[in-house]
């Protein structure tokens, strides 16, 4: 074969696999706006759709934290020292001495002790009944005193009580422990109104049990005097024994 004819053929077959290798090239790097922009869209809604998706889990813990808070207790609580509050006046007003809160003993005592004087009845029953009145009433005023020594032992107690309860509604996080501190900041008051009551019951068991004592030591005297100046009888010494 001719070596000129070979080279020739060789050089043909360069320039064909050059130019098929460059038609390939130009094929791949060929640019569609239309489809650039459609991938452009689609991927932009697809980053639209994750942030949607990312804001909407946000929300959604954002909504259990505020749901926890709401539903969390709250830390302090001062049940308890009203409880005790409360029993100490409870126990001051039990403690009433001789003629108690009691509607069948007042209705006793006063077919008794604080009945009226009658002509049947002899000296030194009417004054036993009249040491036993005048013994009630004072221990009646000492009743009051000391219960109203307790309320007034109860008033630090609120006061310490109310500061920090207020505190604790102040920093309160939720909607639970707002209700709690409101509820126990209520207690507080009914707890003060149920003093207050006992205080001014005490008080006036004994200003009536003085007036009632008043009254029948009037009474009394008016039978007294009745028996001093009646005919016959005048008046007849006896030993009665008026204080222990």
């Amino acid at each position: 074969m001719d070596p000129l004819g070979l080279a020739r053929g060789a050089a043909a077959a360069v320039v064909i696999w050059a130019a098929s290798t460059c038609m390939s090239s130009a094929q791949l790097v060929v640019f569609d706006p239309n489809n650039y922009a459609q991938n452009v869209l689609t991927a932009a809604r697809e980053l639209q759709q994750i942030n949607n998706q990312i804001i909407s889990l946000q929300n959604q813990a954002q909504m259990l934290i505020n749901q926890a808070k709401n539903l969390a207790s709250l830390p302090y609580s001062s049940l308890a020292q009203l409880q005790q509050s409360i029993q100490r006046t409870q126990q001051l007003l039990k403690e009433a001495q001789r003629l108690a809160y009691d509607v069948q003993q007042i209705d006793k005592a006063f077919t008794t002790t604080y009945a009226p004087a009658s002509s049947s009845q002899s000296s030194e029953a009417l004054m036993s009944n009249a040491q036993a009145r005048w013994q009630t009433s004072v221990a009646a005023l000492q009743d009051a005193l000391k219960v109203q020594a307790g309320v007034v032992g109860n008033l630090d107690t609120l006061k310490t009580q109310s500061s920090a309860l207020i505190a604790a509604s102040q920093g309160a996080s939720g909607a639970l422990q707002v209700t709690q501190a409101g509820n126990q900041i209520l207690a507080l008051q009914a707890q003060q109104l149920a003093d207050l009551t006992a205080s001014v019951a005490a008080q006036g068991r004994a200003v009536m049990l003085d007036a009632a004592q008043r009254a029948a030591a009037q009474d009394q005297g008016r039978e007294q005097l009745k028996r001093f100046l009646t005919p016959g009888q005048g008046y007849q010494p006896s030993n009665v024994q008026m204080f222990h």
